[in-house]
């Protein structure tokens, strides 16, 4: 191409030059030189342009190489590893083939790069955005599946009976992908004829109804009965609503009843998860009593799977509760109330095996107090796993005023134990532990036996229900053998 313009350009000027040169002969001369001259120039032009088409075309082809060998390894890696991700042109060089498409590629290297890292497992550095410590609900939609349905029963439930933590003593949840923002959509130039109806301050996400049946060999029978209601909020917070029909009933005492009021609120505050909660309990003969409650939850690492599944992690907890102790009618009859806080932690060990420990200290309104401890560690072993428990309780002195206030108790046993599903719709969970309990200096042994299956019922309703047996001491009985039975329930709603 550059030879033809050449040549047509040169045709041009001889005719010029031919016209030119009939009335002057030194011109002749002068362009002549000049002519040469361009001629040597036109050469050495020819040359460097042939020259940077060349280099060019083998850039272009070094680079077409060295991507074709790219992505022939990314297929043979790729055949070796279904788990493999195929890597994306490094935007650096793709800037030197199109700089149009520079920004655009690198997002989506940057994606690709943190998505392979996270099938390498290496992604672990997550926003703890649902550190939801009460799963109201297993119907909600979690990338790990817990062991423990959360759901901290009110204070008189602290004592020996809290053996199997896993019905109501859990971890949080690992932490949930964070949502992508929602497409925005094209404003519509069609007149608006009806104003559109406002999103609601808060919606009603599901309800729990908690129900447990407490019996003994002396007489003593606790029934509670609990539904709680949970609103979800625009900005993604929780306000809870709990209220209930409780039963005290003991030998030689007038009933009690009891309808607790309380309202909550959860949040989050930067990595911690806030929970606070408070309210009054109404009695049938008794005044009127205040309760509150608050936690702080606390995730410190957490390692995840390719999957999303928990391989590791430690939660603290932090809490403190209080309102009348209900252990017994008599109890409640000497107005005694209590405030009790202290730490929770978990620690996943690994995928199968887990620790969880919590400490409480009690104060009275009666001039007593208390210090109680409860650690288990826990195994699994495909669907059976086995445990070891440790739990201590004393007081400072026994005022008899109805509930159990043990000097030095101390209670420790080995657990064994079945989960999984026995039909599609039916998943119980059944364990035995067996060990010693020392109250007053004297040993004696200690058993627990307890059922508890989950059936589902709907896509948006399911419950459970249980049965539990144990000789672990709850009351002073001297000599006398001492035994419980409780049944317990809970059904859950999701809207």
């Amino acid at each position: 191409m550059t030879v033809n313009f050449r040549h047509s350009v040169v045709s041009h000027n001889h005719w010029a030059c031919k016209k030119l040169l009939s009335g002057n002969r030194q011109l002749q001369w002068g362009i002549f030189w000049i002519a040469g001259f361009w001629l040597l120039g036109g050469t050495e032009l020819r040359a460097e342009t042939e020259h940077s088409i060349s280099s060019s075309i083998l850039e272009n082809w070094n680079l077409s190489s060295s991507l074709r060998e790219r992505t022939n390894s990314a297929i043979a890696r790729k055949n070796l590893d279904p788990n493999f991700s195929e890597p994306v042109t490094p935007a650096s060089e793709l800037e030197n083939v199109h700089p149009a498409l520079y920004k655009k590629a690198k997002s989506v290297v940057d994606q690709k790069t943190l998505q392979l890292d996270r099938n390498k497992g290496t992604g672990q550095a997550v926003e703890l955005e649902s550190f939801q410590l009460e799963p109201q609900s297993s119907l909600e939609k979690r990338d790990v599946a817990l062991d423990y349905p959360l759901n901290s029963l009110p204070i008189l439930i602290a004592g020996p009976e809290n053996f199997n933590p896993k019905l109501r003593l859990p971890p949080p949840p690992p932490p949930e992908p964070p949502k992508p923002p929602p497409e925005a959509k094209p404003a519509s130039t069609e007149p608006k004829t009806e104003s559109e109806p406002a999103n609601p301050f808060a919606v009603l996400e599901n309800l729990q109804i908690d129900f447990r049946d407490d019996k003994d060999n002396y007489g003593q029978h606790n029934q509670i009965i609990e539904p709680t209601f949970q609103f979800g909020l625009q900005n993604g917070q929780k306000i809870r609503f709990r209220t209930g029909w409780n039963t005290f009933d003991q030998s030689y005492k007038d009933d009690i009843t009891n309808i607790p009021l309380q309202i909550g609120w959860e949040g989050k505050i930067g990595t911690y998860n806030l929970r606070v909660a408070g309210g009054v309990d109404l009695f049938s003969r008794l005044p009127t009593a205040l309760n509150f409650n608050a936690q702080v939850d606390k995730p410190i690492f957490t390692n995840l799977s390719p999957a999303g599944n928990l391989d590791s992690g430690l939660f603290l907890t932090g809490m403190v509760e209080q309102g009348p102790y209900k252990f017994n009618a008599q109890t409640l009859e000497n107005l005694i109330t209590a405030w009790r806080f202290g730490p929770n932690i978990y620690w996943q060990i690994d995928r199968y095996t887990s620790f969880f420990s919590l400490y409480r200290f009690g104060f009275y309104n009666d001039g007593n107090y208390e210090q109680q401890s409860f650690s288990r560690l826990e195994r699994k072993i495909e669907q059976f796993f086995l445990a070891a428990n440790l739990f201590t309780w004393s007081y400072e002195n026994d005022p008899q005023k109805g509930y159990f206030s043990p000097p030095d108790f101390l209670v420790y046993n080995g657990e064994v134990g079945w989960e999984g599903n026995i039909f599609k719709f039916l998943k119980c969970r059944l364990f035995a532990n067996l060990g010693k309990q020392r109250l007053n200096g004297k040993i004696d042994d200690a058993s627990t036996y307890q059922a508890r299956c989950t059936t589902k019922i709907s896509p948006n309703v399911e419950a459970d229900f249980g049965y539990g047996y144990s000789n672990v001491r709850n009351a002073i009985t001297g000599e006398s053998a001492y035994n419980n039975r409780s049944l317990t329930g809970q059904l859950r709603v999701k809207f």
